[in-house]
């Protein structure tokens, strides 16, 4: 097999559109000889005028020497015949998400370059195994999903089909390298690695909006503000157009035998339907003029009388403390006793357990009492949780409350989990699951969602952080409520709770 780390590397790269002219271009600044060709000619001169602009506006900017911009332009050289393939060493076809056409590409190349060449597709979605079906030598077929846009985003998963031999995926992490990316390596199962760890993210919020929980907007709000997501879930899906985002839901929920952890959000379908794409479109689950999202001001909490007491229930510690703190930094009078006394607005902080359910075991009056998340801090946003027969008199006391040192509170209706710990505990949860199948390392797990999603820890990260008995607490509780199959903990997961050990990650084993 062909030794991707040889100085005299040529890459052919078929299609000259985002994805090619963006592989095109970190493969000519990682030093490496690349063949761009597309079945319209007037794509191939743009794409190469592109990368060039890129290229010297890199220069331009300090990131790279004029003279290496200069040397990897050079190194990229426009074909309009696949013929010139001939002599290519490595080939990654970058064409239409539809499976005949790159069908139709693969057993077209395998015909013009020699037996040694590795093939590799950019597909984000279709099975490898099903693109090298027709092919002759469907061995050295592997995939290179790239993520877009390809300069800026430095993941490449390596994926490798069920006939691709294993010398292929390992030359093409070596080319990942050599063009400046992080591989991951993964089987090839259906929505790939990065993908369906982002489906904890939005399916999750999906569902949550679906069940009446929270807004769209306050989610999305929540997840930036409480957890540290560089965007919303609703956010991310606008940016990536509902019809894709949803077309790619159905097809992994299929591809698993509907499987529960990845079931489609209704709501999207019918916004799909309503033409409401996103970005695109101009308006989706936020409006967009010019490309740009029109803002909406956040409400302000409303000023009330302050409670005369506040009581916090001991059930939770280390949540009661931090909740503590911080309303002691605001002023509250802050009752000690075992109990609440009778006018006290008390106020819970559960992991996985909605407000009715606190209120119930603990035995607390629910008109009085809302549940707050104290689970991932209180620095830039604080989320409440009201049972159905809270007060209005006491939502608006503990909203303005919260809020007294002007940091926003998004009040939520009753959920097991609230919004942050169901999500998150989602993410978690199908790493696990994805580890225990053996479509991945949990290295290459951990490394998807940070590099390819840009979260701020990743599905092991998170658990390690919050604790693995804190992330079952909320799985079971939401199963427990729900009934839905969805939240039952992978084994991975719950075998290292039951042992109260960590998923760090000189700890993992797949068992």
């Amino acid at each position: 097999m062909i030794d991707a780390s040889r100085q005299d590397l040529v890459l052919g790269v078929v299609g000259a559109g985002t994805m090619g002219r963006g592989i095109a271009q970190v493969a000519a600044a990682g030093g490496i000889q690349v063949l761009l060709t597309d079945a319209r000619p007037e794509a191939i001169a743009d794409a190469c005028q592109f990368i060039a602009k890129m290229l010297n506006r890199a220069a331009e900017k300090g990131t790279i020497p004029a003279s290496q911009a200069n040397e990897a332009i050079g190194r990229v050289r426009a074909v309009e015949n696949l013929q010139d393939f001939s002599a290519c060493h490595v080939v990654i076809e970058a064409v239409a998400e539809d499976l005949e056409v790159k069908q139709d590409v693969f057993c077209r190349i395998e015909t013009i370059v020699g037996d040694d060449c590795i093939l590799a597709s950019n597909t984000s979605a279709i099975p490898i195994t099903s693109i090298a079906a027709n092919c002759k030598r469907p061995q050295r077929i592997a995939g290179t999903h790239f993520f877009n846009p390809v300069p800026l985003m430095k993941l490449v998963e390596i994926i490798d089909g069920a006939l691709t031999e294993p010398t292929v995926g390992d030359a093409l992490t070596i080319l990942g390298r050599r063009m400046g990316r992080e591989p991951v390596r993964c089987t090839d199962f259906p929505g790939f690695l990065a993908g369906n760890i982002g489906r904890g993210f939005t399916l999750e919020a999906a569902h949550i909006v679906e069940e009446g929980v929270s807004t769209f907007a306050d989610v999305d709000s929540i997840m930036r503000d409480v957890v540290g997501f560089p965007m919303g879930p609703f956010q991310l899906i606008d940016n990536n157009g509902a019809d894709i985002v949803h077309r790619a839901m159905e097809s992994v929920y299929e591809g698993f035998y509907q499987e529960p952890y990845f079931r489609p959000s209704a709501m999207i379908r019918q916004r799909v339907i309503a033409g409401l794409l996103g970005r695109k479109s101009g308006r989706g689950f936020f409006q967009y003029q010019d490309g740009k999202t029109v803002s909406t001001e956040e409400p302000k909490a409303i000023p009330t009388n302050r409670p005369r007491s506040v009581w916090v229930s001991p059930v939770e510690p280390a949540c009661a403390q931090a909740l503590k703190e911080l309303l002691e930094s605001l002023g509250a009078k802050l009752e000690t006793g075992a109990q609440p006394s009778a006018s006290a607005l008390c106020m819970v902080t559960p992991i996985g357990e909605d407000a009715t359910t606190s209120v119930l075991n603990q035995k607390l009056d629910a008109q009085r009492t809302v549940a707050i998340d104290a689970l991932f801090g209180f620095a830039k946003r604080r989320t409440c949780m009201v049972t159905p027969a809270t007060s209005k008199e006491t939502v608006l006391e503990a909203a303005g409350l919260l809020s007294a040192d002007g940091v926003p509170t998004t009040v939520i209706q009753d959920s097991p989990g609230f919004v942050a710990q169901r999500i998150v505990a989602m993410i978690v949860n199908i790493g696990c699951w994805i580890a225990q199948s053996g479509f991945a390392s949990p290295e290459d797990i951990e490394k998807a969602a940070r590099y390819g999603l840009g979260y701020p820890k990743g599905s092991f990260g998170f658990a390690d952080h919050i604790g693995v008995q804190r992330i079952l607490l909320i799985l079971n509780a939401a199963q427990i409520r729900t009934g839905d199959p969805r939240y039952r903990p992978s084994p991975w997961l719950s075998r290292r709770g039951e042992l109260h050990g960590p998923l760090a990650i000189n700890n993992y084993s797949k068992s």
